[in-house]
């Protein structure tokens, strides 16, 4: 296994994450909070979504999926299209109500073919440019990459662990 497919295992473990978190959700049940102040499966999965789209298409020097797809029109939200969910309150978690598990797996899935096809083209001796030198030690492509994945896998469990809860409550 090289680089690239070692990767591309990692992020296609967050797309089936994030499918078995979704499917067969309602609407209602996407934006269903267990507490006031909880996360929704809705909330999650959109921001693990515009993590990945966010940080990968950086260290690629792509655009976003979110704004160059439409998704940021499709999902009609009231932030900047750059918003990625970071620093979201109560009141910001309760504006994301996807329409529907389509469209938050439709954003998702754009944003994995995205990423595979940049991780496609990686190389071990990749993996250690330096991609953010805001932080100490600087950040490597290869720690980015795989932050996303640990990032982006904790959230998914976060709504899968939801999911359990909300089909508990259909009975």
């Amino acid at each position: 296994m090289n680089t690239a497919e070692l990767l591309a295992d990692g992020y296609g473990r967050i797309k089936e994450a994030v499918h078995s978190a979704v499917e067969g959700l309602t609407a209602e049940e996407l934006a269903h909070r267990v507490d006031p102040d909880a996360n929704t499966v809705g909330w999650l999965v959109w921001h693990l979504t515009r993590v990945q789209d966010d940080h990968v298409a950086d260290v690629a020097g792509r655009p976003q999926v979110w704004t160059a797809g439409g998704w940021d029109e499709r999902f009609g939200l009231p932030f900047d299209p750059a918003d990625i969910g970071y620093g979201h309150d109560c009141a910001d978690v309760a504006q994301v109500r996807p329409a529907s598990a389509d469209l938050l797996t439709g954003y998702y899935d754009a944003v994995h073919e995205q990423s595979l096809d940049y991780l496609g083209g990686l190389a071990d001796a990749d993996l250690d440019r330096v991609v953010d030198r805001r932080w100490t030690p600087h950040v490597t492509l290869g720690v980015r990459l795989v932050s996303v994945i640990g990032d982006d896998l904790q959230h998914a469990g976060q709504a899968a662990f939801l999911r359990g809860h909300l089909l508990r409550r259909r009975g």
